[in-house]
């Protein structure tokens, strides 16, 4: 189902024109009913499906789409690579009650400019939305500090040790590259980059790729801040 909505018109800057993604109604209504009552955004239209999502992006190209996680149709995240490819000045925020480790690292590498949990205090949603429009990102920070957990002050300062180019492959393999295509833009071999990230991984005391990227995050390796 596609709902188109009426447009606003704001005095000054244009507004921060969005789409909102979901299946389920009450949410899309709230979420359009809280960005409306701001005088700086304008929700362009809903969808309740990934295709019709897709469909809204490419028509009326706006600002930002909020898109959920396990909508009908194709998946979510794939819909995010289409959009970053075919209309990349449209940011994509996830706005989910998923907390998985495996969801957070699939949207981040997605392209997602946010990932934000359906419980964030509506104002702090609405802070968060205009820092992503502005060329911020953000996550939800109970997530990050969930990945991590007690290891986090243990290994603090193991972090400022890493080399200049263990940092470099971490922030590579944070943003989604496979060790081949790590060690392609590199001109490294495989088994270099294989050695690399083994001793980062031994020094920040993490053992999956989720947690690679949350450290990442944390340490401000890659672009893409916990949203505070």
């Amino acid at each position: 189902m596609i709902q188109e909505t009426s447009p606003i018109l704001t005095a000054g800057r244009a507004p921060i024109r969005c789409v909102i993604a979901d299946d389920h109604a009450l949410l899309r209504h709230g979420v359009n009913r809280l960005l409306q009552d701001e005088s700086d955004f304008e929700v362009v239209a809903e969808a309740c499906n990934a295709t019709d999502a897709l469909k809204l992006v490419l028509e009326h190209r706006p600002d930002l789409i909020l898109m959920d996680i396990g909508m009908p149709g194709p998946s979510s995240f794939e819909v995010a690579r289409i959009i970053e490819q075919k209309c990349p000045q449209t940011r994509v925020v996830f706005l989910t009650m998923h907390e998985d480790q495996e969801y957070v690292m699939q949207g981040i590498q997605a392209g997602a400019a946010g990932y934000l949990l359906k419980d964030t205090p509506a104002q702090q949603l609405v802070s968060y939305l205009r820092e992503v429009r502005s060329g911020g990102r953000c996550v939800s920070p109970e997530l990050l500090s969930s990945w991590t957990g007690a290891s986090h002050s243990h290994t603090a300062s193991r972090a400022n040790r890493l080399t200049p180019r263990e940092r470099e492959i971490m922030k590579l393999l944070a943003e989604g590259n496979t060790a081949r295509k790590v060690a392609s833009l590199l001109g490294l071999s495989i088994k270099t980059v294989e050695a690399h990230k083994f001793n980062l991984m031994r020094k920040l005391d993490i053992h999956n790729k989720a947690q690679l990227v949350a450290r990442a995050i944390q340490k401000k390796i890659v672009n893409f801040p916990v949203a505070m």
